[in-house]
């Protein structure tokens, strides 16, 4: 229910909430290993508490119109999602991120789902900047933040200390302005 479909092949991108935490937590322990490298998302959801968790401080954000996260569906599985990491929409900017399990690979389903993100952000809540934020050496990130027709902004060196390596970190982003010529 209330699922917005990717496409037509069977993906569907919606709302992940608090009850889905045993379903959240299965597709953490498939995703783990290729998205904790570069985000610490996986590592924060080990358990059902840590995922019921994970997924309440994403509703507190949503209460507070400060973030938003969303489940990425394959067939009716969760293989990966979207979400505003940030969301400010008295500055309008806010942030689009994203992870995949590895059945989800390959699909284009995160670029089709940040592009549903980024029109909602734009379109129905006039944001003006829309940023995307990646390691360096995620290519795949990165390669979504391309494709997206995003603007590299520049790179914050050796910023985020994770495992004991400082990962730089690059900064993408979109005006609203140039997304909506980008459409057209």
């Amino acid at each position: 229910m209330f699922a917005v479909s990717l496409g037509d092949d069977g993906a569907e991108l919606g709302p992940l909430e608090i009850w889905q935490a045993p379903e959240f937590l299965a597709h953490m322990d498939r995703a783990r290993d290729l998205v904790d490298p570069w985000i610490p998302f996986a590592s924060y959801a080990t358990d059902l508490e840590s995922a019921r968790a994970l997924l309440q401080r994403y509703a507190d954000r949503q209460a507070t119109d400060t973030g938003r996260i969303y489940g990425i569906r394959l067939d009716g599985t969760l293989v990966g999602g979207v979400m505003f990491p940030a969301f400010d929409a008295a500055s309008g900017v806010c942030e689009v991120g994203c992870w995949l399990e590895p059945a989800g690979q390959g699909r284009g389903l995160v670029t089709r789902a940040a592009r549903k993100l980024i029109d909602w952000a734009v379109e129905e809540r006039g944001m003006h900047r829309v940023e995307w934020r990646a390691s360096s050496a995620n290519t795949r990130s990165v390669a979504v933040a391309q494709r997206l027709g995003m603007t590299r902004d520049g790179v914050l060196r050796e910023d985020t200390p994770y495992r004991g390596v400082r990962q730089d970190t690059e900064i993408w982003s979109v005006l609203a302005p140039e997304w909506r010529r980008a459409k057209r």
